[in-house]
């Protein structure tokens, strides 16, 4: 079965990845396994000059994987940006729920985080949360979209709810 993927959306500073790291715990106490993507729309280098993995690329290699006892990691050259489906498909084929931060344009279900002292208003709204496919709201006060609202720290209830709504889980004794 392919993964769910969930799209962590919200302005910058709104805190979509402080979110995501109070959720991916409560997501993994749940027995439910997670992946995560962090879109970043300009260019990004996780090689470093003069490392042996940038040296290999810079001679022409167009993938290089960095392999240890505990982690790999793998850097390709593309000829254009991979869609979140292609991503999903070709790396997390092994987990239940891929929270994508970012990704706001994609055809992907959306959790928008807003924080008020940060941004007037949010980006999805009662006018475009259907197009947009608004999922949930997290905020620090009543925003206008008719979809599950949570507060900031509601993490817990977060995935106990996407556990339920993408999963179909039913509410057993690990969420009391």
């Amino acid at each position: 079965m392919a993964p769910h993927i969930i799209c962590i959306i919200g302005k910058k500073k709104s805190g979509k990845t402080t979110f995501m790291e109070k959720l991916i715990p409560e997501l993994l106490k749940l027995g439910v396994s997670v992946g995560a993507i962090k879109h970043d729309a300009h260019a990004f280098e996780m090689d470093h000059e003069g490392k042996d993995s940038w040296r290999l690329k810079q001679a022409g290699a167009e993938t290089v994987v960095i392999s240890s006892p505990n982690r790999v990691a793998m850097i390709r050259t593309v000829n254009q940006e991979q869609t979140l489906p292609e991503l999903v498909d070709s790396l997390f084929r092994d987990k239940q729920i891929v929270l994508a931060e970012g990704y706001f344009n994609s055809d992907q279900p959306k959790i928008e985080v807003h924080r008020r002292e940060v941004h007037d208003r949010p980006l999805c709204t009662n006018q475009n949360q259907a197009e947009k496919k608004l999922l949930a709201m997290v905020s620090d006060w009543g925003v206008e979209a008719d979809v599950p609202r949570f507060d900031l720290d509601d993490a817990r209830d977060v995935a106990a709810w996407i556990a339920r709504s993408s999963l179909g889980w039913v509410q057993n004794r690990m969420w009391e």
